[in-house]
């Protein structure tokens, strides 16, 4: 009972607590703060069957609603009655008030007909007042911009771009912003880049055709410039000329120009210059740098500066290898060197004028390196072509453009030392060009030269031949005319020329910018190659061509020796033009001295050749009959003649020094002596007869005779004739046949036959013996005959066994 009590109890709570959610559920439901969907579900899942209680509770709940409802509707009731009573009453005057209200109302409507057409005209007007007013307001905003643009139209119509751009950012920043909602300001805008565009190609095409102008008239450029700095360097040493005179500085040697012709000197150049003033225009004058300005400026506005700045300079980088390009054949000609320099000179005057007027498109280091990489290309091309140059004055020329092309840009602020560098290597061959001249003019002055002393037939000539060559001689002063210098005529001549090469060389200095001392250094330095390179060369030459004979080589010796005299008023010459002092320290001497000196040697050496080599000629017309029985009884025709010769040249040696006629004589003598022995000791000649030695020994007497003679002064006692002690020895050994003598002192130095070698004697024996053993056919027969025979062989037997002891000696 216990339990079923305690299972009742907890139905009931159980019951009571599911009373008690629905209750919460139908709360929630009246409520609407959740979902009647979620409110179901939680009925529906729980309990089996519990929808049904749900919805009993749910009746109920209903009932009591309409329980209250009716309540209420009970309550208010009678107010509800009163009201539609109330209603009913006031319908009738509602009705009446309606039928006036409306009647009101028509002739309201009718009154007001007339009042609301001028409504709506008033109200028309004023909207379209308002309207006009805005109108007026929008236009007064947008009259600015057209106006403004319009202005744009003309500046660009006009080619005024840089004033155009200015115009377009005055429309972006001011004008535009306040008309920007319009259809017409965004095409504006849509076509102000475009215009921009044609403005940069617009000013881009000027620029272009600027650097193809600039690139077409660099040369007239560059020509204008270098004219004007040659006038300003016309004028400085014209001045400075003036200034030398006024201080007692001569320049050159018999070219002293007195004070007023200096002065007329300088009022000429002076002159000149006021008239070339006016024909001679500037860089700006020849030029219209405007396109470059225009440009600049454009591209700086849009803000593309740097842009315009590569473009520029690359462009001009390329006309600069343009520009040092040199032509083939440009060595040819002085015209082809002025082109070139004109163009480069052009070039850099227009990059100068650009660095100085515009700010940043050109910087000097720009410049500079431009002008480092032209340098270095012009020195190239100098250096490579100027080889080529043969003729001095092309390079003289050549030397006077680089001096006004280095002055022309120094003047403009670019460095040129290594130009100056440079002129000292083609002064180096311009001296060799000159010395290749120089030497076809000595070659022409010794072929025209007819090696005869210089006649004068009155003091006329005789002052003209001093004008030209320094010569100092009291004894043919003396002479009465005509007389003759003892020069041939190309002395002069070569003098005359030795100081127009000084002149030559001078040219070369000018305007170099070099002391004095270094011109004199030069200068003697150029001369001394003169002398001892190309006159040296040139005498050589001559005195070995074969036309020259003995006659022309005793004048060129004496030609020599009047050029050596003069060698010291070339370096007076040379002193007088650089005024350095000959006894300065460093001041180079003239080799004139050791180079004449050395011809001159040159020249004797020759006499003494061609000398024997006639000598020889006449030996080679000997014509012995080596098996004669008896001699003629008189010298030989072929000698006769040689010692004839010999006489009349000789005489002709009067005029050279002593020593060289005495050197000669001698040399004939002994040349002639050994030639007479080797005919006597020819190999092929194997047989000779007493009577051949007896004739051979006449002529040897002859030559004795010329040299006892004294064809040359100056020689002391017998000298001469000992030139012809061997034959002579030998011949007495031979003639007098004293053999026992001979070989009895041979080799004390007292013999009377120690010139005759036992080689010699024995040789010439031998073709005795064999001479008379072919002639005397029946010596046996005869005593004397046979005992010369055999003294002749026992004497050969004796030298040849002398000989052959020397042998084993040796």
């Amino acid at each position: 009972m216990a339990a079923a009590g305690a299972a009742g109890g907890c139905g009931r709570m159980l019951e009571e607590d599911r009373d008690q959610t629905y209750e919460n559920v139908l709360a929630e439901i009246q409520s609407f703060e959740l979902p009647i969907e979620a409110t179901l579900r939680s009925v529906y899942d729980d309990q089996p069957n519990a929808h049904m209680r749900f919805m009993e509770k749910l009746e109920a709940c209903i009932r009591n609603h309409d329980k209250e409802i009716e309540k209420m509707c009970n309550f208010h009731h009678q107010g509800f009655v009163d009201a539609i009573t109330e209603l009913l009453k006031v319908r009738t005057d509602a009705e009446k008030l309606k039928v006036q209200v409306t009647d009101t109302n028509r002739r309201f409507q009718d009154a007001g007909k007339e009042v609301v057409v001028q409504t709506e005209d008033i109200i028309r007007c004023r909207i379209q007042q308002r309207n006009i007013t805005t109108v007026v307001e929008k236009l007064q905003l947008c009259l600015p911009v057209l106006e403004m643009y319009s202005k744009l139209k003309e500046q660009m119509s006009a080619k005024r771009y840089y004033s155009a751009l200015k115009t377009m950012e005055q429309l972006e920043n001011v004008y535009f912003p306040r008309v920007s909602q319009y259809r017409f300001c965004q095409l504006m805008i849509e076509n102000l880049p475009k215009l921009r565009e044609n403005i940069k190609e617009i000013s881009m095409s000027d620029l272009k055709d600027f650097l193809e102008s600039i690139r077409k008239h660099s040369d007239k450029i560059g020509e204008t410039a270098m004219k004007q700095a040659q006038q300003q360097k016309t004028f400085s040493v014209a001045l400075q000329k003036q200034n030398n005179v006024k201080f007692g500085k001569n320049i050159y040697i018999n070219d002293r120009i007195s004070e007023q012709r200096h002065e007329t000197l300088l009022k000429h150049a002076l002159e000149e210059e006021d008239e070339n003033e006016e024909e001679v225009l500037t860089v700006q004058e020849l030029v219209d740098f405007s396109p470059v300005y225009r440009c600049l400026h454009i591209y700086s506005a849009l803000g593309n500066e740097e842009t315009f700045e590569n473009y520029y300079r690359k462009q001009r980088k390329k006309q600069a290898r343009l520009v040092l390009q040199p032509q083939s054949n440009m060595h040819e000609t002085v015209d082809g060197y002025r082109r070139y320099f004109t163009q480069i000179v052009g070039f850099f005057v227009v990059e100068d004028h650009i660095l100085h007027v515009t700010q940043g498109l050109v910087t000097r280091a720009y410049t500079d390196e431009l002008w480092n990489m032209a340098l270095s290309k012009i020195i190239a091309v100098l250096r490579a072509h100027s080889s080529y140059c043969t003729d001095p004055d092309l390079v003289l020329e050549l030397k006077n453009l680089i001096v006004i092309f280095a002055d022309t840009l120094q003047g403009y602020g670019f460095p040129v030392n290594r130009l100056f560098d440079l002129l000292f290597e083609i002064r180096d061959q311009y001296s060799e060009t000159l010395l290749k001249k120089w030497a076809g003019v000595f070659r022409d002055i010794f072929e025209e030269d007819n090696y005869s002393p210089i006649p004068v037939a009155n003091e006329e000539e005789y002052k003209i031949i001093i004008s030209k060559f320094p010569f100092q001689d009291p004894d043919l002063e003396k002479q009465s005319f005509p007389k003759k210098f003892p020069m041939s005529q190309s002395v002069p001549h070569i003098y005359i020329q030795v100081k127009e090469f000084i002149y030559a060389s001078l040219k070369f200095s000018e305007s170099l910018h070099r002391s004095s001392t270094e011109i004199d250094d030069m200068l003697r330095k150029s001369t001394n190659l003169l002398l001892t390179r190309t006159l040296s060369s040139c005498l050589l030459n001559l005195i070995r061509k074969p036309h020259i004979g003995l006659t022309e080589l005793v004048q060129i010796i004496i030609n020599t020796t009047h050029l050596e005299q003069a060698c010291k008023y070339l370096e007076d010459f040379i002193t007088n033009i650089t005024n350095i002092s000959q006894e300065t320290v460093h001041t180079t001497r003239l080799y004139g001295l050791s180079t004449f000196k050395d011809a001159r040697h040159a020249a004797e050496g020759e006499i003494y050749t061609k000398l024997n080599q006639k000598i020889d000629e006449f030996v080679q017309l000997a014509d012995y009959d080596w098996t004669m029985s008896e001699p003629n009884g008189r010298a030989s025709g072929y000698l006769m003649d040689l010692i004839n010769f010999l006489r009349s040249i000789f005489q002709v040696f009067t005029h050279l020094p002593g020593k060289v006629a005495q050197t000669a004589c001698m040399s004939a003598c002994q040349h002639l002596s050994t030639a007479l022995m080797q005919m006597l000791l020819d190999s092929e000649l194997k047989q000779i007869s007493m009577g051949a030695v007896q004739q051979f020994n006449l002529d040897v007497i002859q030559c004795e005779l010329f040299a006892s003679s004294e064809p040359v002064p100056g020689f002391q006692g017998d000298t001469l004739q000992l030139a012809f002690i061997d034959l002579r020895q030998l011949l007495d050994l031979f003639m007098v046949w004293d053999w026992s003598t001979y070989l009895a002192d041979y080799g004390q130095p007292a013999s009377k036959y120690l010139r005759v070698n036992p080689n010699t004697a024995l040789t010439l024996l031998e073709k005795i013996k064999d001479t008379n053993k072919k002639n005397n056919i029946f010596a046996q027969f005869r005593k004397n005959d046979r005992d010369k025979q055999k003294l002749i062989e026992t004497v050969v037997k004796q030298l040849r066994s002398l000989v052959n002891g020397m042998s084993q000696h040796t």
